[in-house]
């Protein structure tokens, strides 16, 4: 195994539990607005039109053919559309809220803390994601990971997403780290996996959904324990 020296962790998905944190969010905003009382919806079926619809504007954001603030002023309006619900000023509401709330749940992924204490002290770790400046801090310092890591890149700071090449030669110039010592951690194939391979970066695929795929990371796992193994 390669003597690696700097390790490049996502965020959304791979430590901090998107799923759960923004779930939590919307059911509450979902009770809090009553909603139910504007339409035949449930809490249920909110949740799952917004990650459905939330997915896809991501996908947008990250080839550029939207910006940030189109991706956070129209996910909340697609939402009503797709439910059938009025329009009214409830998504802008919605939409202040959501960031506020969300980015401050605490939950990281399973395993993600005890993996962070065994890793720190071995290795020189850094956030490499193509979350927003403002939320990821919050979500970071929200789940107390931020002391662990010695560089928070984003997107927005690099000029770039994921999988672009010049976001992952942007790190390691940045954390003064070359591609021979350095390993990519992360939760999408695009992204992370496919993006560190162009870059010459090994991989590791964090594969928790147990996707199929003919990808060929360096390492994949379904569990974050798994690190520990590897590494």
């Amino acid at each position: 195994m390669p003597l690696y020296r700097h390790l490049f962790f996502d965020l959304d998905h791979t430590l901090w539990d998107f799923e759960r944190c923004s779930g939590e969010t919307l059911e509450e905003l979902f009770h809090e607005y009553q909603m139910e009382s504007l339409g035949d919806v449930c809490a249920q079926s909110f949740v799952s039109t917004f990650r459905t619809i939330n997915r896809s504007l991501w996908l947008q954001y990250g080839t550029g053919q939207i910006s940030q603030q189109q991706l956070r002023d129209t996910r909340f309006v697609l939402v009503m559309n797709e439910l059938g619900l009025p329009q009214t000023d409830i998504p802008a509401s919605l939409t202040e809220q959501y960031m506020n709330r969300c980015s401050r749940k605490p939950h990281l992924q399973p395993y993600a803390r005890e993996v962070l204490d065994y890793l720190h002290h071995k290795y020189t770790l850094h956030i490499l994601t193509n979350g927003f400046d403002d939320v990821q801090m919050i979500k970071m310092q929200s789940s107390g990971i931020t002391d662990y890591f010695s560089h928070i890149i984003t997107a927005q700071k690099a000029g770039c997403y994921k999988p672009d090449g010049r976001i992952f030669s942007y790190s390691l110039q940045l954390a003064a780290a070359d591609t021979a010592t350095s390993l990519m951690i992360g939760d999408s194939l695009e992204a992370d996996v496919i993006g560190a391979q162009r870059a010459g970066m090994d991989q590791v695929f964090y594969n928790c959904e147990g996707i199929g795929h003919t990808e060929r990371p360096t390492y994949e796992i379904t569990c974050l324990s798994e690190l520990m193994k590897i590494l």
